[in-house]
């Protein structure tokens, strides 16, 4: 009875070390990353994924035929006015912003990942998301080979879309489907392109170890995929904060453990 009872704590010790290994962080701000105002990183070299409030921000360097990134980078930066993929790293909103948040290019040789120390609950968490700078001007006045969404009569039902996919243990869970831009309102006059900080509820995730993020565009090359710049920023996400329900997710574990032990 002795050598059974040692086992269970033993379980039970591991099991909410997993849970409880982060405990006390807190939102995700990106503050403190950088030191300079205007200023962005990205990687320029690889293995250079970067960690902050419990989570790792994936990312990919190539500079096999010159410098390309993908992934997770994070910036500062407030223009909101220069369009081109010289101002990638520019959040648009209709404040100029000014704190730190990080910025996802969706490339051509990995998913952009969050990748949290332990699970987390996702119930009443979310985070903030906007377009960035290069992507907002694509999209309202058409960079080649971006079209404008809409159309030169605006009745094109153009959209661009954020899906958003929760994993726990390598296993896919429920996903999250976020319009960054949306233009098939039978009233032209409700379609929108986000250039606000918006609040996404990732509460129908559950929980979660890992995020996964993905994009898709009404307006596609037949070969070479989308056109519509393929980046978002996003700010105020949850750390690898366990919640009460985390816990009775391992303790439910372990008890399966008791039984099968038994």
């Amino acid at each position: 009875m002795k050598r059974k009872s040692s086992w269970v704590l033993a379980t039970a010790g591991a099991l909410a070390a997993l849970c409880l290994a982060n405990a006390g962080a807190a939102i995700i701000t990106f503050e403190g990353l950088l030191s300079e105002p205007e200023t962005a990183w990205k990687p320029t070299a690889p293995n250079q994924v970067f960690q902050t409030g419990g989570a790792s921000f994936s990312n990919l360097y190539d500079d096999t035929y010159g410098p390309y990134w993908e992934g997770f980078a994070y910036s500062n930066k407030t223009d909101i006015t220069t369009p081109g993929y010289t101002n990638d790293l520019s959040a648009y909103t209709a404040s100029g912003g000014g704190n730190t948040y990080a910025v996802a290019f969706v490339g051509y040789s990995t998913v952009p990942t969050i990748t949290y120390d332990g699970i987390v609950n996702m119930a009443g968490q979310g985070a903030s998301i906007t377009n960035t700078t290069y992507g907002y001007l694509a999209m309202l006045n058409g960079e080649a080979p971006a079209g404008k969404f809409g159309g030169e009569t605006g009745s094109d039902e153009d959209w661009f879309k954020l899906t958003i996919t929760g994993y726990l243990a390598g296993d896919a869970g429920a996903s999250i489907d976020f319009y960054l831009a949306d233009f098939r309102f039978a009233d032209n006059g409700e379609d929108y392109i986000i250039n606000d900080w918006t609040y996404v509820d990732f509460s129908s995730l559950g929980l979660v170890d890992e995020l996964r993020f993905t994009l898709s565009s009404s307006d596609n090359h037949p070969t070479y995929g989308m056109n519509t710049p393929a980046y978002f920023a996003i700010d105020n996400l949850v750390g690898a904060v366990p919640e009460p329900s985390s816990l009775a997710f391992a303790f439910a574990s372990l008890g399966v453990l008791v039984r099968r032990k038994r």
